[in-house]
Order: C-alpha cells, then structure tokens, then sequence
C-alpha cells in the first residue's frame, strides 16, 4: 500500500483525529479552568483587595431599604427625589472620608446581606445590629449608633405599664407583641420571654405601630427601636410609651468577612468622626444624640470587627423626648409631590411584565407542541418541568435566579433576573393553556389536512395553532393581567416597581389611602385595556371566521 493515494489521506485522517484529541484536551481544561474560576472564590492573596476596588471605581456602593423609613433612609417630603436621613449622611460622610462618591443600592431589608454577599454592594449601612451570629458571617464596624428599644401600648390600654407587664403571671393572659421581622426586638422578646407571649412579625415598622393602635389581630402592644419611635411618634397620637426604654444595641456597618482592609478604613473613618463631632452633629439633626451614644465600647477582634459591648451598662440615662422630625402629608399635597414617582415606577412595572410576557408565551406554546407530539422522553421532561414550576411559588424561584445561581458563577441583572423568573413561571401555565386550546380543536381536521399532502408540522401551523390562538385568548389576557400585578415580587430581588414604590412613600408620610388610590388606578390604567384589547381580537376573529 505504500505509494497509495489512500495512505496519504490515511495519515492525514490520523493526524487531524490526533490533533483533534490534543485540541478536546485544551478546550476541556479551558472549561475545567473556567468553571473552577466561576465556581470557587478568589483567595484573598488572588482577589483585590476591595478596599482598592473601591477607590480605583471612586464610588461606595451602600445598600439599604427606603421603605424602613425615617430616620434612616427616606425620600424628603420637600424633594421627594432625594433621599435622606442619618444613615444617608453617615453614608455621606464614609464615603468622604475614603475620597470616593457615595452610591445608594436600593434592597429589600431582610436580602442585603445577600446583596452583599453576591457583590452588588460594598457595604450595608441601614439599622443591622450587631449579634455573635452575624458576627461570625460579616465584618461589622464599631457602632455608629447605640439604641435602644421601647415598648408602645394604646394610650387607653392600662394593662401594660412597663416590659415587665407582660409577664403576666395569670396564665389565661396572653399577649400579643408585635415587631418588625428579624429584628432585634424579635430576638430580645424570644430570648426575654420565651413562649410567655405571642410575637406577631410584620414586614414593617410603621405596619405594627398602626396595627397596634387599630388593635388589629388582637395586638396589645409593639417593641420598637427607639429612633423610629422618636421619629414617628407624632403621626401615632393614640400610642403612648410603656415604662422606659429597655436595651441597648449597636448599629454597624457590615461588609463581607473577607474585606479586611475595607472593614478597618470604615472603622477608622467612624472613629474620626466620633472625634471631631461629625457623628454628633449628624444624629442631633435627627433628634438621635443621647447620653448613652458617649459610653459605647470600641472593642475590635484583629479581623477589625466589633465585638459588642459597653464601657459601662449602669446608669445610662436616654433622652426619650427627641426631636420629632415625621411630618404626615395628606390629601392632594402628598399626591402631588409622590405621583410621578409613582407613575415612573409603573413604567418598570409595564417593562417588566411587556418583556417576560412574550418569552412566557413563546416556552409555553413549545412546551404544549412538545407534550402533545413529542416523544415519550421529551414529553416526561416537559411534564416534569410544567409540574415543578407550577409546584414552588415565584418567589423561590426569582430568589434562586437571584441569589443561587452567583454562588454557582452565573449572575444575573436584577431586571433581567426578574424578566426571567416571570417568563419560567407563566409559561408553565401558558402550556397549559395551549395544550388544552390544541387539545379542543377535532382531531378531523388534523386527519382531513394530512390526507390532503400536508405534513404534520404544516398542519399544526396553518390549521391548528391558529384556530388554537383564537380559543385561548381570554385565558392568556387573565395572566397577562395577572403578570402586572405578580411583577410585585420583583422587589425581593431589588426591582423597584409600583408596589415597592407605594410602600416606600405610603410609611415615608404615612399617606397610606391617597397613595393607595393612585397606586390601584395605575394598577387599572394599565390592565384594562388589555381587556379592551382582548375583547377586539375576539370579536374580529370571529367575524373572520363567519
């Protein structure tokens, strides 16, 4: 065979599969390399140091809740498109102090840590107190406010004097205390009282001090941190202080527990402007600056995070009549200063359910095609798929886009990660919704198309997806009503739509009803006229079937 011209091709073949393999080789330890990349974090001595991140981006990204309110973070009733509050100049300040521009995330309260861990925020600054748990998974600063908390009680209620009314010694008396979700004043009554009492947890703190008022629930009374307190009391003249302020606690700065060199440049910022009056001027303006602020402890571990407690806990004696900064806006004022807001955060809400309503549509009717005509395998997977979606609610599913999918190197936009979420979840009740408008038309026509020479995939195009379409119009229009308003949960993964912006500013000014109102007509105006529109496109494609 030697001078053959297939011998010559026959070297070639080898030496292509063999360069072939080699090139596999390369490719698949380029994978290998990127997913270790993507999947294992950067060791210190490989990661720079974020403290220097910072600085060459010039900007501090702080994450922190605007719907918690004054006097931490919220809209100011002059310009409701700035944002103040203490924590907005202390940010100010840090961010000074480190020769970069601050940069405010917005963040559901109860996710920035998760923000923080995911690298959308260099620092969380919004009332965290210090705990040992949180201690172990975070950097945290030296205290930039020490608080306290209060018990409130209806001003006609005389039952409660005090924290140590509640440990009612008549068993057949129960009482219920409200407090804000995961804060401190959970933890303090859990750990207090034990199952002496019931502890109802809301989602916000001026929600608890108006259902206390209203006596919602059977609600008795509500531990509050003492600034919202102070900053609030006068828009709740039906609730009264019940014995004196019981405590303290630390607010700190958290950051990742690997951001050292960040941890320290905060604490020694604090530090200066502990020194040279900074942080007292700054809490005087909001009413905040007592006597227990000057006998905070200081301690650090060599890491540079706080390790609790105080130069003296005895005798410390708390201003409880602080300036009161709240001022309720109502009726025609409050709508004027807040509707545009409003109505921008109905444009996020109209993008959010216009891209993921489509894609939504496109899966489903994959998923109905696929199931109907797909082979066994494949209709198990979208079975399996359609049942799984259905099965876990929106929110775990945004939360898993969000947050778990960066622990395995993919990260999301929050928009996109919100689009996403809403197109997984309404697509596997979009295939079903196909599936049985498929399903309704008679099996003779797809017979009769057939027998005239079409193929199967011709006969699904011409004949039954389109009269299909006309079937399942209302019900595909309901979940696209139903998208608008679903596009609420967005804000765990820090959208700010519609609702999150009506929640913000309805606790800001306490104009709960005049922003409600709003709210619901944008929430109309942007769903009724896809009823209109649904209501044209079935009378037309009636008439074109007459």
């Amino acid at each position: 065979m030697k001078g053959h011209p297939m011998s010559t091709d026959l070297a070639t073949d080898r030496f292509h599969h063999a360069s072939c393999r080699q090139q596999c080789r390369r490719d698949w330890l380029g994978v290998l390399v990127f997913l270790a990349l993507g999947l294992v974090p950067l060791s210190p001595t490989l990661a720079q140091n974020r403290l220097d991140q910072i600085r060459n981006s010039g900007i501090l990204r702080w994450g922190a809740d605007q719907e918690g309110g004054g006097p931490y973070v919220y809209p100011s009733p002059e310009n409701p498109n700035k944002l103040v509050g203490f924590e907005v100049d202390i940010a100010n300040e840090l961010a000074n102090r480190l020769g970069v521009e601050p940069a405010y995330v917005q963040g559901q309260w109860d996710k920035l840590p998760d923000l923080l861990n995911r690298g959308d925020i260099d620092i969380v600054l919004n009332g965290y107190e210090w705990n040992p748990s949180r201690s172990e998974r975070f950097g945290l600063s030296i205290p930039y406010y020490v608080y306290q908390l209060q018990l409130l009680v209806r001003d006609d209620d005389d039952r409660i004097e005090s924290f140590e009314s509640l440990k009612s010694k008549n068993s057949s008396v129960r009482y219920r205390v409200g407090v804000l979700g995961g804060s401190a004043a959970h933890d303090y009554l859990a750990n207090e009282l034990g199952d002496q009492i019931d502890i109802i947890q809301f989602e916000g703190a001026s929600e608890v001090m108006r259902g206390v008022e209203l006596g919602l629930d059977g609600l008795d009374a509500n531990l509050q941190d003492l600034p919202v307190w102070n900053f609030y009391r006068s828009g709740y003249p039906r609730l009264r202080p019940a014995g004196p302020p019981i405590g303290p606690g630390f607010y700190v700065v958290m950051t990742r527990k690997e951001d050292r060199e960040l941890l320290k440049a905060i604490n020694e910022a604090i530090l200066q402007m502990l020194s040279d009056g900074t942080l007292r001027r700054i809490l005087s303006t909001y009413g905040l600056w007592d006597t227990t602020q000057a006998m905070r402890g200081l301690g650090v571990n060599p890491d540079g995070s706080f390790v609790g407690g105080m130069l003296s806990s005895e005798d410390i004696e708390a201003t409880s009549s602080s300036t009161e900064v709240f001022h309720s806006a109502r009726g025609w004022t409050v709508v004027q200063q807040r509707g545009l807001l409003l109505a921008r955060a109905a444009g996020m809400t109209v993008l959010l359910a216009v891209c993921a309503m489509p894609l939504a549509i496109a899966v489903g009717m994959i998923m109905a095609v696929s199931r109907l005509m797909g082979p066994t395998w494949l209709r198990f997977l979208v079975q399996t798929y359609i049942e799984l979606v259905r099965g876990t609610p929106l929110v775990l599913q945004l939360y898993v886009i969000f947050f778990l999918l960066p622990e395995l190197g993919f990260s999301i936009h929050a928009f996109w990660a919100g689009v996403l979420g809403l197109a997984i979840n309404y697509s596997a009740y979009e295939a079903e919704i196909y599936r049985a408008g498929i399903q309704a038309i008679p099996k003779g026509q797809s017979e009769a198309a057939m027998a005239l020479g079409m193929s199967r995939f011709l006969t699904l195009r011409r004949v039954i997806l389109p009269q299909a379409t006309k079937l399942v119009i209302p019900p595909v229009t309901n979940d696209f009503i139903a998208l608008f308003k679903d596009t609420a949960v967005c804000s765990v993964i820090t959208v700010v739509e519609l609702s999150k912006e009506y929640s913000i500013h309805a606790r800001s000014t306490g104009a709960i009803v005049e922003l409600g109102l709003l709210t619901a007509i944008l929430y109309l105006a942007m769903s009724y006229p896809l009823s209109l529109l649904a209501s044209y496109l079935e009378r037309r494609m009636a008439g074109g079937a007459r």
